[in-house]
């Protein structure tokens, strides 16, 4: 019954990990000790903020399953001692060893703990596009990251995974049917989702945010991210979803603040578009619906230009 209270509690609380709520776990560079979505797969929330100093990079999820016959990781972390700190909390809650680590995209936040994981001899799997993103830009994302967490970025490194996949990744070992998917291009290259059917669960990664604004880059192909979600993502139906970024919840949740964001973005941006408007006007479309969101502040306007130089020429 307990289980049960933490799990609606989940998935239905307002927004808690926000960036103007302190650190959750002062007893652990963690920002919130992880918890039980569902019998035998955990997650640590991260702060739905930037990555700080304070968060000690730990912005996003890290989360990890017992599977009767080893521990599988999802996103190696932010920085070595972060993984450290993860493996430490998994360490209190079961015997069996961590076996596995898959890499959720070829972000910093989700690969530069891979140092960690293969000084432990942890096998560490990816897409194989994640693996290029970070073999490109790992440097980069190296860098950034000594630059704000500064001894908090201790024994961090460049390492890239042991092997990679294309569409399919099945965990090889334990009680559960555990699948590593690439469902097709979304936020960055390499997004991938751990599906685990019976369980009607999924790990969506960067294909789904909630309580936070998601971020636009570059590389991300707005039409093709919703392409995705549209003809793939959703055909997983899911109960549960725990998203890249923000508490787990529903399909109903992730779908309100991820694909319908990116439609409404792409219908504001269209509409000024055909309104003659410029780049530097697409700046100030309409966004007040999702002022609420953290991280608001930090990404709208980027968000906005961005899908104006990608429909400006579709």
């Amino acid at each position: 019954m307990l289980k049960k209270i933490v799990l609606c509690s989940l998935l239905a609380s307002p927004a808690l990990a926000s960036e103007d709520i302190a650190d959750q776990y002062p007893a652990s560079l963690l920002y919130s000790k992880p918890v039980e979505v569902i019998p035998h797969v955990f997650s640590a929330i991260g702060a739905t903020a930037p990555s700080t100093y304070e968060n000690a990079g730990h912005n996003n999820n890290l989360s990890f399953i017992l599977t009767g016959d080893g521990v599988v990781v999802i996103n190696a972390g932010g920085s070595y001692l972060l993984a450290a700190a993860l493996h430490a909390e998994i360490k209190t809650l079961t015997d069996q060893p961590v076996r596995l680590v898959i890499n959720e995209n070829g972000q910093g936040h989700a690969m530069l703990g891979n140092s960690y994981w293969a000084d432990q001899g942890v096998k560490i799997v990816a897409h194989i596009d994640a693996a290029h993103e970070f073999e490109d830009r790992g440097g980069q994302s190296l860098s950034g990251a000594e630059n704000r967490l500064q001894d908090r970025a201790q024994g961090s490194q460049v390492v890239l995974p042991d092997e990679t996949f294309e569409d399919v990744y099945r965990v090889p070992f334990g009680d559960m049917n555990i699948q590593a998917l690439h469902l097709g291009p979304s936020h960055s290259p390499g997004d991938i989702v751990v599906w685990m059917p019976e369980q009607s669960l999924v790990i969506a990664g960067d294909i789904a945010f909630h309580e936070r604004m998601l971020p636009i880059f570059e590389d991300t192909i707005t039409i093709d991210w919703l392409e995705t979600w549209e003809e793939e993502f959703e055909r997983l139906a899911a109960t549960y979803v725990i998203p890249g970024h923000g508490h787990p919840t529903n399909m109903a949740q992730v779908r309100r603040y991820t694909r319908d964001y990116l439609v409404y973005l792409r219908e504001k941006v269209g509409e000024h578009l055909d309104a003659g408007g410029d780049l530097a006007g697409a700046y100030y479309v309409d966004q007040s619906p999702y002022t609420h969101l953290d991280t608001f502040e930090e990404l709208a306007t980027r968000n906005a230009g961005r899908v104006f130089e990608q429909m400006e020429f579709e």
